[in-house]
């Protein structure tokens, strides 16, 4: 087999790094996202368009800097300042912490709903009774999701 012209794929500790800072940027933004799904209304008209433009637009401190007729250090301040606030406010009400638990107890839920009705298929057990139960307990999971 000639092997000449394919180059093999290494990952280098570079690489390594470089990717784990995309995921680690990636899992801030997120989190930046959750904070302000949760407590953005709390904060001011002003702050709420400079905050959107940067984190869920993704726009440059510089392109918004213009945008607001502001400076750049000071869209890097409010920025900063609302992270700090929402960050506050997480840690007195932990109104996101509590979202993520019960988003990952309903999970549960479901991965236990799943292998039961795994568990009945193999076994022809589930009866109509059992079948309209476990609809019912899908939906209310649904609804525990939605409502959060």
């Amino acid at each position: 087999m000639n092997m000449k012209g394919v180059k093999k794929k290494h990952l280098t500790p570079l690489t390594f790094c470089c990717m784990i800072a995309r995921v680690m940027k990636m899992n801030e933004i997120l989190a930046q996202a959750l904070l302000y799904d949760f407590y953005g209304e709390l904060l001011t008209k002003h702050q709420r368009d400079i905050y959107e433009q940067f984190v869920l637009e993704d726009l440059s401190l510089s392109e918004i800097a213009i945008h607001a007729g502001i400076s750049r250090q000071g869209v890097h301040d409010l920025v900063k300042r609302c992270q700090k606030l929402l960050e506050g406010y997480e840690e007195k009400l932990h109104l996101v912490e509590r979202f993520l638990t019960v988003r990952e107890r309903v999970k549960e839920i479901n991965q236990v709903l799943d292998a039961y009705d795994t568990y009945a298929k193999e076994d022809n057990k589930k009866d109509v009774k059992t079948r309209e139960m476990l609809v019912e307990i899908r939906r209310i999971s649904e609804q525990i999701i939605e409502e959060l």
